[in-house]
Order: C-alpha cells, then sequence, then structure tokens
C-alpha cells in the first residue's frame, strides 16, 4: 500500500454545530489519519495522510469516512 496526503473539505449542516462533536464523530469513523480544521463556522477541513492501494480508493474511503461521522456533510 502507498501513503496518500490530500485534502478534503466540507460544509457542515449546522454552522452552529459544536466542533469537538464533530471531531470525536470523526475519529470513531475512521478519520484519525487526517488533521482536523475548523477555522471557519460551518465549514471543516480534513487533511489526510492514508494509506491505500490507490488514490481513488484513498479519497473514497475518507469520504465515506466523514459522511458516517457527519451524514449531512457536503463536499465543497
Amino acid at each position: 500500500m502507498k501513503l496518500y496526503e490530500f485534502t478534503l473539505r466540507f460544509t457542515l449542516p449546522d454552522a452552529n454545530q459544536n466542533a469537538e462533536n464533530s471531531i470525536a464523530a470523526l475519529a470513531q469513523a475512521g478519520c484519525d489519519d487526517a488533521l482536523i480544521g475548523i477555522g471557519q463556522p460551518g465549514r471543516i477541513a480534513l487533511q489526510f495522510s492514508r494509506k491505500a492501494n490507490t488514490a481513488f480508493a484513498a479519497i473514497t474511503s475518507a469520504i465515506k469516512d466523514i459522511k458516517i461521522a457527519i451524514p449531512r456533510a457536503k463536499i465543497t
């Protein structure tokens, strides 16, 4: 497997959502291989270092994990 580094940005369903709850949910969903940025209300960015067989597999698995943690998040 190869290590892929990439950033994904999402709009959160609720701009007032508690960031700590989102971070905990992301870690539980498998996003513990990402640095999480919450600088703008209503937005979240994740910088991944994910091992996978292909770049496509790395990105799609990361999106799947994020959608498990925050189902209504929309990729931007």
